[in-house]
């Protein structure tokens, strides 16, 4: 029979290893993708390689195909590899802007509240914990306008997709306004890449093109070096960091309106 003065501490301990386990399992996930060399997969050039295959599927096997694309997604995703533009510019291309730009934003959606999950259980509480005064005034003024924060950052690409997941878990913000947040922040961008990618075929002409002239002059180096980033226009880009300036604003409004009152 089990000593009752023992049991607080088992229970202690049982909850410490499944507060661990999550970062556990993301940790062996990420080795085996680096020392099997998985991540080199995720390339223009391997697209490119397998652009007909893909195709055959696709036309053969659509909706096992975009469910497949979705989960590779969200995995991509959940390990913060840095791979989001090429994934949804190729899901733009194989499926079209719309049904591509769609299970993006929700692959994404998905892969960032799991990475918002394992940082929240294994290490947001303990941190913020231990954290010092300053910090947690910050993580309170994150708390307190953090919807319109969160999507003023997913509207602007140029932020670090997963810096953005661990900072909203790491302030201890809602899970379902990270959601919802990312989901409507995400959209557009999702569109945008998933746009660019329908209209993919010129590039991939080209840098086949290319290839093909560096293989025939027997040179060591040919590689397809392409970002998916440059199929964006300056003035999208410019459009979306409006976007998340103005998903500020009402944050603003609402600090300017509490700094009067209190000086009231």
């Amino acid at each position: 029979m089990d000593d009752p003065q023992q049991n607080p501490h088992s229970a202690k301990r049982t909850g410490r290893i499944l507060r661990i386990l999550p970062l556990a399992i993301f940790v062996l996930a990420l080795a085996a993708i680096f020392a099997s060399g998985l991540h080199r997969s995720f390339s223009f050039e391997t697209f490119m390689r397998y652009q007909a295959w893909l195709q055959d599927h696709v036309a053969a096997h659509r909706l096992t195909m975009l469910g497949l694309f979705a989960v590779i997604y969200a995995a991509a995703v959940t390990l913060s590899l840095p791979v989001s533009a090429l994934l949804t510019t190729v899901g733009g291309y194989l499926f079209g802007w719309a049904v591509g730009g769609l299970t993006a934003s929700v692959a994404a959606t998905l892969g960032a509240t799991g990475l918002f999950l394992v940082a929240r259980t294994s290490l947001g509480g303990p941190l913020l914990e231990s954290a010092g005064v300053r910090i947690q005034a910050l993580a309170a003024g994150f708390r307190t306008q953090a919807f319109f924060y969160l999507l003023s950052l997913r509207l602007i690409p140029a932020v670090p997709f997963w810096l953005t997941n661990l900072a909203a878990a790491f302030f201890g913000m809602p899970a379902r306004t990270f959601v919802l947040a990312t989901q409507l922040g995400i959209l557009p961008v999702s569109l945008a890449f998933a746009f660019a990618g329908s209209g993919l075929d010129e590039a991939l002409s080209r840098h086949e093109k290319l290839l093909a002239e560096c293989q025939a002059a027997d040179r060591s180096d040919c590689a397809v070096d392409f970002d998916p980033r440059s199929l964006l226009t300056p003035e999208f880009l410019i459009a979306l960091a409006i976007l998340g300036f103005l998903a500020l604003v009402p944050a603003a409004l609402k600090y300017r309106r509490k700094r009067s009152a209190g000086e009231d």
